[in-house]
């Protein structure tokens, strides 16, 4: 049996990016645990059986839309404090990009994101935590390098 090519924590990385020209990205620091979620939104319709129309329909799906989403928590470090309320204050989506490196392909998707959602917290004898949801804005171009 073969085993299966993975890819460890560090190299899935997330990324903003600053508002120069180019864009210069960088990872802020504190996440122990980050996802990426993709969602297609779907429209259901019932496709009636044209020779026997009392038989229960079959539901079909169109796709109407996609969406991702970045969550990400860990300790709230003050090298990255700023950078993430800077992106939560901001009235426009931050350039992003998402990395998930292989030993033979990293798959890149860029674009932009809000963040949604930050919140920060922290429990007797122990330390500050911050919890960070970003939803896109548009569409996430996805590339697949060697």
């Amino acid at each position: 049996m073969a085993q299966p090519t993975t890819a460890k924590f560090g190299k899935f990385r997330v990324l903003l990016g600053d508002g120069a020209s180019p864009i210069v990205y960088a990872s802020p620091c504190g996440f122990t645990s980050k996802s990426l979620t993709l969602t297609k939104d779907l429209t259901d319709v019932n496709l009636p059986d044209c020779d026997d129309p009392d038989k229960v329909a079959w539901v079909g799906r169109d796709a109407a839309s996609l969406s991702a989403a970045i969550s990400g928590e860990g300790v709230l470090a003050a090298e990255s404090v700023e950078t993430w309320l800077d992106a939560w204050e901001s009235v426009d989506s931050v350039p992003v990009k998402i990395e998930v490196e292989f030993p033979a392909k990293t798959i890149t998707w860029t674009g932009f994101m809000h963040v949604a959602t930050f919140t920060a917290g922290a429990e007797q004898g122990g330390r500050v935590t911050a919890n960070i949801e970003m939803q896109s804005d548009g569409e996430l171009d996805r590339a697949v390098t060697p």
